[in-house]
């Protein structure tokens, strides 16, 4: 099937150039592609219900023959109106068609046909508004419904998905070996792809579904495998010497055994491997994994190397500038900030520091990247919050040195189920373990009913000198019907906090006023801080004890643990106050969970169960490749693939240099989708 990757849609019979156009905006562009694009759902046309049995604003399949000429009319409004009616055995029913002046061409007075649509009743009987429709012996079975776009109608699509198949040669090499298929219980990928689009059975399309989900998990995995390896190079870069002790000596406090535990896979890495260090840092809200990175940072300059620190915000890359900063002012150790809100001299001074040597730790945002960075001497690259990054990102910073070691961290908690796939190209320490003195952060679910007396409780814990964060989901007024930060803020100020100094925090701020407010915040200059999803990541005020969020319906549970981890960070007791007045069961019991535990793993598996992906992984799934028809909320399929995956890597010798270099290309062909080209 190879090949078809290379025959371009446009000269497919009846496509021609306009309609490849509107195929591209669905990102086919082959023959290949198209056979790949997979129908979003079915219509079960093989279950004919009978007119009386249909039940009020159900989708059914009725075979009915017309019992009246089909009149078109215009209506007032200059739309054409085209009613007629139909019967079976048990009843008639009214079918009416909108502006669909072929209609009375197409059908005919005592035809029967089998309509599919929405059947609703009403005082004058049965009516169907704008089924589809189709000859008795062609429809029986099950039709795809493919992702459309304006002006191409799935009728077309799925034309030219028929057209599509038939090109497919008669012996097709299987992108999965046989010995995989018959061990794991899987069709042949003909049968595969004939009948995801055109099943004959649910039994068929459910074989067909589970195929080609393992085929694509499969390949994912065997890819990310592929990177890891490809990643692990060869370096020259090796510590001379352990300053892990001397570090030690440098902090106020002492580390956890988790944390000593991740340095020391760090430093070994560094020290003893012939490869670069590739290694995931992974640790719940607040569990220390700053101090992580400033020992790895410290072993690198005292090594004679630059280190890069790169941050997703501003606000989160100023807090590590300071902490280290405090860390090392007695060490003759040069950092610099760089960020895009700096002025061009300013960053033109840093960028000639960091190019000549100057500069040992460079913390930065995305501009770390950019090609004007240069750096002479890079050892180490560090990523924070790493969920916030993509491959592409991390790749182009490990760019600027010769085979650099990489440190990623995030305090995203990952379900155990996805993380081979998600981080399959490196290594794992996972800080399983608090420091001594951190707060568990109490948390209460109210309705919007109890809001004032939440307000009360914030005002008392401002009057005992704390502080106290509010998260709104939305940025300014219109945009939905929800509170928004400046209108809440504005609220507040003229009514419970009008003696309270009340500060506006979102994403549409400039950086200068951002940090500006942050600021006022820290320094205890403002109070009560009123916020969007801004504030999820690094913001580190310990005298803020109070963290309320409105809406929270309208945030995941990893969101809204990340939020929570923004108090607790002192010696205060903390707490976090979730207001919604959503009365679905399923979501109030899914908020109910973070009033239940404070472990951020426990809070993953659950939102991973409930929500699915979404918020681990965003509309890109942060640098992985897009797939087109597995779910990584699918735990079965995905342990079934993770055994493929095994069986492959551990039992190369079974299988022939075809099947080797088919499964290569599958690989090479997903993750170069889209351009990105990470496997060139």
């Amino acid at each position: 099937m190879g090949s078809l990757y290379g025959v371009n849609i446009e000269t497919l019979n009846g496509i021609g150039k306009r309609r490849a156009e509107l195929f591209n905006k669905l990102n086919i562009y082959s023959v290949g592609d198209l056979i790949e694009f997979y129908p979003r759902r079915y219509e079960d046309w093989s279950v004919i219900i009978p007119i009386e049995d249909a039940e009020d604003n159900q989708t059914v399949c009725i075979k009915a023959t017309v019992s009246s000429y089909i009149n078109s009319v215009r209506t007032k409004g200059g739309r054409l109106l085209t009613k007629f009616s139909a019967f079976d055995e048990t009843g008639a029913v009214e079918i009416i068609y909108f502006n669909n002046k072929y209609i009375d061409s197409m059908l005919s007075y005592g035809e029967t046909y089998l309509f599919y649509g929405k059947i609703n009743r009403n005082i004058s009987g049965y009516q169907m508004i704008s089924p589809m429709f189709s000859k008795k012996e062609n429809s029986n079975g099950m039709h795809p419904v493919y992702k459309q776009t304006q002006g191409l109608q799935n009728r077309v699509i799925e034309n030219a998905v028929k057209t599509a198949i038939s090109m497919l040669p008669k012996v097709i090499n299987d992108p999965l070996p046989n010995v995989i298929r018959e061990k794991f219980n899987l069709c042949d990928y003909d049968f595969a792809i004939k009948n995801i689009h055109f099943p004959k059975s649910e039994n068929d399309l459910q074989k067909a579904r589970k195929r080609l989900i393992c085929q694509e998990l499969l390949i994912l995995m065997l890819g990310m495998n592929n990177l890891k390896n490809r990643d692990k190079t060869k370096t020259t870069l090796k510590l001379k010497k352990d300053f892990t002790e001397e570090f030690y000596s440098l902090l106020p406090y002492t580390l956890t055994d988790a944390q000593k535990k991740t340095i020391k896979a760090c430093i070994d890495d560094m020290m003893f491997n012939s490869c670069s260090m590739n290694r995931l840092v992974q640790g719940d809200v607040g569990s220390g994994k700053t101090a992580v990175a400033a020992a790895v940072c410290y072993n690198a300059v005292k090594n004679g190397w630059q280190a890069a620190f790169m941050a997703p915000t501003e606000i989160l890359a100023e807090q590590h500038y300071q902490s280290l900063s405090k860390i090392f002012k007695e060490k003759n150790i040069t950092i610099d900030l760089l960020t895009g809100s700096q002025t061009p001299s300013q960053k033109k001074k840093i960028r000639e520091n960091i190019a000549s040597g100057k500069s040992d730790l460079i913390i930065g945002t995305h501009t770390l990247i950019t090609d004007k960075t240069e750096f002479k001497n890079l050892g180490v690259v560090i990523t924070d919050e790493q969920h916030r990054f993509g491959v592409a990102q991390r790749a182009k910073l490990l760019s600027k040195g010769e085979n650099p070691h990489l440190l990623v961290m995030s305090a995203t908690p990952i379900p155990r189920t996805l993380g081979l796939i998600i981080y399959g190209d490196l290594d794992i320490s996972i800080i399983d373990e608090l420091p001594p003195g951190r707060q568990k952060v109490d948390t209460f679910l109210i309705s919007g009913k109890l809001r004032q007396r939440a307000c009360n409780f914030i005002k008392k814990q401002i009057n005992n000198g704390n502080q106290a964060y509010i998260v709104c989901p939305l940025v300014s007024e219109g945009e939905a019907d929800l509170a928004s930060a400046e209108e809440y803020a504005a609220e507040l100020m003229l009514k419970e906090f009008s003696d309270i100094g009340i500060g506006i925090l979102h994403g549409k701020l400039k950086a200068a006023e951002k940090d500006k407010i942050m600021k006022q915040f820290e320094s205890g200059e403002l109070s009560v801080l009123v916020s969007t999803t801004v504030i999820e990541v690094g913001v580190n005020v310990p005298n803020a004890t109070v963290m309320m969020i409105e809406n929270a319906e309208m945030f995941g549970l990893s969101q809204l643990h990340q939020l929570r981890g923004r108090v607790g960070r002192g010696k205060e007791k903390s707490y976090c106050i979730l207001v919604s007045d959503n009365e679905n069961p399923d979501t109030l019991n899914r908020l109910k969970t973070l009033c239940k535990t404070n472990n951020g793993f426990e809070i993953a598996d659950a939102d991973f169960l409930q929500r699915g992906p979404g918020d681990f992984f965003g509309e890109r799934q942060h640098g992985l490749p897009q797939l087109t028809i597995a779910d990584f909320a699918d735990k079965t399929n995905i342990e079934i693939s993770k055994e493929m995956c095994n069986y492959i890597l551990n039992n190369q010798d079974e299988f022939c240099k075809r099947e080797i270099n088919t499964l290569n290309a599958c690989i090479k062909r997903l993750f170069n989708k889209g351009g990105s080209n990470i496997m060139n």
